[in-house]
C-alpha cells in the first residue's frame, strides 16, 4: 500500500531559556530526546526550526525603557519628535513608545486610519466612508476624531489605543499631541524630527519625508541598532521585532542567527547522519479574517536559515491535472498519470499554468507560519516545531 501520511509538524517542548543557555545545544538535544521518546525518526530534509524570542532570550538581547529614551534624545535632539505610523499594540509597542516620550519633551503622534499597518482598526472602514472622511488626504485632529468616532475599543483587546498611548506618553513626561493621517507629509507641519514606526513599508516612508524637508529622520530600525550603555540591540532592525519583557525592558529581536542554524544543522548530522533544514521563526505571514489582523508584526519571518530554504515551492496543481490534462483517466491510471507528471516536471513552473494557484510565496514564510501556528503564542510550551514530509509530493514513497 502507498505511504498516506504527509507532512507532519511537532510541536517540541523545551525548558525555560535563559540568558547566556547555549541555544544550540537545547534544541539539539531536545530534538533527539524527542525522536527517542516520540518513536520517530530523523530523517534528511526534515525541518527544525524555534522561536526568535528562544534565541533573543540565550543572547540576553534586552533593552530598557531608559536606553531606549537616551538613543532617542542623541538622534533626534531631545525637543518636540514626531512618530508616526505605529502598529496598536501593547506588548509590541507601547514599551517602546515609552522610551521614546522620555527622550523627548513632546511627542506627536500620528496614527494611521482606520487601521494601522497590520490590521488592527481605530474604527471601521464603514464608519469612515458614513462620516464622509477620505483617509487618503484628510488629516484629523483629536478633537476632530473624538467628534467623529467616539471612543471605539479594539474587537480582541477591549483597548482605546488612542486614550492608551495618550496617556503613556504623558506618564512618561512628554507632552502628547495626537493626530490622523496616512500621509507621511502631514507630520512635518508639527515637526521635522520623526522616528518613522512602520514596518514594511518603512523604506518608503523615510524617502518620502526627507524629500520633503525632514531634517532628523530615523526609523525603529535605525533605535537601538547599537548598544546604548552595554544594552542589548540590533544592527539591522533595531527596536522593529521587539517584545515587552517587564514594564521597564523589551527583549530585541534576535542578532547573529545564521551561525545558530548552521551549528544546530551541523550536531543533527553528527548525531544521525541526517542533513536537516534549520531555521528561526518569529511571526507567520498570515491574515486574521474576523480581527482583519495581518500576522507580521517583525520585520521578517525568518532573520536566519540553513541553504536548503532557500526558494519557493515549486508544485503542480494536481486538481488542475485531474481536470484538464487527465480529464479522461481514473482510478490507477490517473494516479500513474499525475506521477509521471510529477517526475518529469521543469526544474521551474514559473508562468506554467499547471502550477496555478499553488501558494507563489518564500518557504521560509510558508514555513514560519506553519510553525508560529504549531507552537502558539502562549503557554503551549513548545518553542520548537519539527517538521517532516513538507517537501514529499505525491509520488514520495
Amino acid at each position: 500500500m502507498s505511504r498516506m501520511v504527509g507532512t507532519i509538524s511537532r510541536g517540541i517542548r523545551a525548558p525555560i531559556i535563559r540568558n547566556g543557555d547555549n541555544i544550540v545545544d537545547i534544541v539539539s538535544d531536545c530534538i533527539l530526546e524527542a525522536a527517542k521518546e516520540d518513536g520517530f525518526e530523523i530523517k534528511d530534509r526534515d525541518i527544525i526550526a524555534m522561536t526568535e524570542a528562544i534565541v533573543a532570550r540565550a543572547q540576553g538581547n534586552y533593552a530598557t525603557v531608559d536606553d531606549i529614551a537616551e538613543d532617542v534624545k542623541a538622534k533626534l535632539g531631545g525637543e518636540t519628535v514626531g512618530v508616526i505610523f505605529p502598529i496598536l499594540s501593547r506588548n509590541r509597542f507601547a514599551i517602546c513608545l515609552r522610551g521614546i516620550a522620555k527622550g523627548a519633551k513632546k511627542v506627536v503622534l500620528m496614527l494611521s486610519y482606520p487601521s494601522d499597518e497590520v490590521g488592527n482598526h481605530l474604527i471601521s472602514l464603514d464608519a469612515v466612508d458614513e462620516k464622509g472622511v477620505n483617509p487618503y488626504s484628510d488629516v484629523l485632529t483629536l478633537a476632530k476624531y473624538r467628534e467623529l468616532f467616539g471612543y471605539e475599543k479594539h474587537t480582541f483587546t477591549g483597548i482605546d489605543y488612542v486614550e492608551y498611548y495618550e496617556t503613556l506618553i504623558r506618564e512618561s513626561g512628554a507632552e502628547p499631541e495626537i493626530v490622523f493621517a496616512n500621509d507621511a507629509k502631514a507630520i512635518l507641519p508639527y515637526t521635522k524630527n520623526v522616528i518613522c514606526c512602520d514596518i514594511h513599508t518603512r523604506f518608503r516612508t523615510k524617502r518620502i519625508l526627507k524629500a520633503a524637508g525632514a531634517d532628523r529622520v530615523f526609523g525603529l530600525d535605525e533605535i537601538l541598532n547599537a548598544p546604548v550603555n552595554g544594552s542589548g540591540y540590533n544592527a539591522d532592525y533595531g527596536l522593529l521585532g521587539s517584545n515587552k519583557a517587564t514594564e521597564s525592558q523589551v527583549k530585541l529581536f534576535p542578532r547573529d542567527c545564521q551561525p545558530i542554524v548552521d551549528d544546530i544543522q551541523k550536531k543533527i548530522f553528527n548525531a544521525t547522519g541526517k542533513n536537516v533544514e534549520v531555521m528561526v521563526y518569529g511571526d507567520g505571514a498570515f491574515k486574521d479574517p474576523i480581527g482583519k489582523i495581518w500576522e507580521l508584526a517583525d520585520p521578517v519571518v525568518s532573520p536566519a536559515y540553513t541553504k536548503g530554504l532557500e526558494g519557493t515551492p515549486n508544485e503542480l496543481k494536481l486538481k488542475y491535472l485531474a481536470d484538464n490534462d487527465f480529464a479522461d483517466l481514473s482510478g490507477d491510471a490517473l494516479k500513474e498519470a499525475i506521477k509521471e507528471k510529477i517526475h518529469e516536471k521543469d526544474g521551474n513552473l514559473v508562468g506554467n499554468m499547471q502550477s496555478e494557484g499553488t501558494t507563489p510565496r518564500r518557504l521560509t514564510d510558508l514555513i514560519g507560519s506553519l510553525c508560529d501556528l504549531t507552537s502558539g503564542s502562549g503557554d503551549k510550551g513548545t518553542p520548537i516545531v519539527f517538521i517532516q514530509g513538507y517537501f514529499d509530493n505525491y509520488t514520495t514513497e
